[in-house]
């Protein structure tokens, strides 16, 4: 997850003609939101909602918090904790791996009722159902690539993830040194633990090969991108088109 101005800086990259954008802060989440008309309440609410059940699961159950393993949850655990959980043990990370992408999937599809256009950013990591092509940037600090190249995603493809994870950006936990590891899924809280795991493995240029086989092995990923300085590795179904 990008640092704040980092963060700010990856949201100008996302391109959203004929969209109403707003943002919307509840304690830590910071979601910038698009859609065909101003849902700021509506999100908040639904952000509100979410964060209540995340927080109250984590009081019950401090280890879902910390542990950087998949962890066994309650049978009877709310939606956004059952995807998470899930999402950790398909990736073989920590279930709050995947946290921003689950909250960002959460809050919208609640709001896919309300508009027929919907992007939802939280930290880098991001659901959209959208109507006509869009084209997502990609940031990847110092890489030549960073904010030179996008991906651009059809109507048909979406409701869809796309998440990204680095080690050399921002200050979420990564074990890795990849500039930008971006995966698309169906499911964004998996695309979201995906890429952190894939980046836990891109040490160097040389292990970019090793975080390709790892998403070859991860079902339910449609497109994996890996760049490290001025490399860049691709797998699945992704189409990368200049800005």
């Amino acid at each position: 997850m990008p640092n704040m101005k980092e963060e700010h800086k990856y949201r100008k990259l996302i391109s959203a003609k004929g969209l109403v954008r707003s943002v919307i802060i509840e304690k830590e989440t910071d979601i910038l939101l698009l859609a065909d008309r101003s849902l700021t309440q509506l999100a908040h609410k639904s952000l509100q909602k979410v964060r209540t059940q995340l927080e109250e699961y984590i009081k019950k159950d401090p280890k879902f918090e910390t542990t950087f393993s998949p962890h066994r949850i309650s049978l009877f655990s709310p939606p956004i904790i059952r995807k998470m959980a899930k999402a950790a043990k398909r990736t073989k990370v920590g279930p709050m791996a995947a946290v921003a992408g689950a909250i960002a999937e959460e809050v919208g599809l609640e709001l896919t009722k309300y508009s027929g256009e919907v992007i939802v950013e939280n930290g880098g990591d991001i659901f959209l159902k959208i109507k006509k092509p869009r084209k997502i940037g990609i940031y990847a600090g110092k890489s030549p690539f960073s904010e030179n190249i996008a991906i651009e995603i059809k109507p048909e493809e979406t409701p869809l993830g796309i998440c990204t994870s680095s080690g050399t950006v921002g200050h979420s936990v990564s074990f890795g040194a990849a500039d930008a590891v971006v995966v698309t899924s169906k499911s964004t809280a998996l695309a979201d633990a995906a890429a952190t795991a894939i980046g836990n493995v891109v040490k160097d240029i040389k292990t970019i090969q090793d975080g390709l086989d790892l998403a070859k092995s991860i079902k339910g990923l449609y497109g994996v991108l890996i760049i490290k300085g001025n490399n860049i590795g691709a797998y699945g179904n992704l189409e990368i088109v200049p800005i």
